[in-house]
């Protein structure tokens, strides 16, 4: 990764929760009409196999989160990261109080080792960070942010639901102006995100990206109209079966031949910083104290801090 896309990667993660109703909501999530397409499964991630397909970044958190990201031999050897042959989980630490004047929480951030153009993502996801303070994200994204593009397919703070689904890029939705809002697309279903999210056992989130559109699917673990394909994990789906997906972001309003490169897959937590930890954001979603104070002082709030997936399954 270049050093211009580590000093400003995380600048895309510099929302607000005033901001999630940017003037380019309206025409992306009313035109909806592009065409499906058939993939066959390219990468199936399970369980220990996140291990090697992912790397641990141990890096500063250009969102300026009062974080510390871990490598993999710490998260392995502190439990942060863990993995069965069907099960991967990886979560802050939630055991120590921290000094005012040390580092941050102890966290992790992966990020994949692959990447793809035109693909479908599919995230079997049981369970997602919870707390004040949190800022826990599913995305993709290029190299030189944000000129490879950036598309934020889980992501919120201090459990305020519903899910957002965001575009960052260049001069389309352009991550240097209207304080890098985006495009962004509010999810139309409670239980999205946070705590109604896990509470239902999680569910699937999709992401299609294709020339012509990129689009965002998401289905309750108690949903039943779950596509099949999608969740018995088949060889081959096709996204005409799904539906209506809950963001729909096409070509004509952002060019994604030009605005978006090869991505990156990440999953990452962090705590405060330039969103969750603005003092009016954090207020408004109703967490005590100042967010640094907070995520300092009180490790046992940060038990249910965690993803947890079944599995990640790619298709080309």
């Amino acid at each position: 990764m270049s050093a211009i896309s580590l000093s400003h990667l995380y600048l895309a993660k510099s929302l607000s929760i005033d901001m999630v109703s940017s003037l380019c909501v309206i025409p992306f999530i009313f035109t909806f009409g592009a065409r499906a397409a058939t993939y066959s499964l390219s990468s199936n991630i399970v369980g220990t196999e996140f291990l090697s397909a992912f790397e641990h970044q141990a890096i500063a958190d250009p969102t300026n989160g009062r974080v510390n990201y871990v490598d993999q031999a710490t998260a392995l050897a502190d439990n942060l990261t863990f993995a069965t042959a069907t099960t991967f989980i990886t979560r802050a630490d939630h055991n120590t109080v921290l000094s005012s004047s040390g580092p941050g929480r102890n966290s992790v951030r992966l990020q994949s080792n692959q990447q793809w153009s035109t693909h479908v993502a599919v995230f079997d996801i049981v369970h997602m960070p919870r707390a004040c303070g949190t800022w826990p994200a599913v995305w993709e994204v290029g190299g030189n942010w944000p000129y490879g593009g950036e598309v934020d397919i889980v992501e919120g703070v201090n459990d305020v639901s519903p899910n957002q689904a965001t575009l960052h890029t260049g001069p389309d939705c352009d991550a240097f102006d209207n304080s890098n809002s985006g495009c962004g697309v509010k999810v139309n279903k409670a239980n999205s995100y946070g705590p109604p999210f896990d509470s239902n056992g999680g569910g699937w989130y999709a992401m299609e990206r294709t020339t012509g559109h990129i689009n965002i699917f998401f289905w309750a673990r108690n949903d039943g109209s779950v596509p099949s394909d999608l969740k018995n994990g088949a060889s081959t789906i096709n996204t005409g079966n799904w539906g209506t997906p809950v963001a729909n972001f096409p070509s004509a309003n952002c060019d994604i031949t030009s605005e978006f490169a090869p991505n990156n897959i990440i999953i990452d937590l962090t705590f405060c910083g330039d969103w969750a930890g603005s003092s009016s954001v954090y207020s408004a979603s109703g967490c005590p104290s100042t967010c640094v104070e907070y995520v300092n002082n009180n490790p046992s709030a940060f038990v249910d801090s965690y993803w947890q997936f079944n599995a990640l399954r790619v298709y080309t």
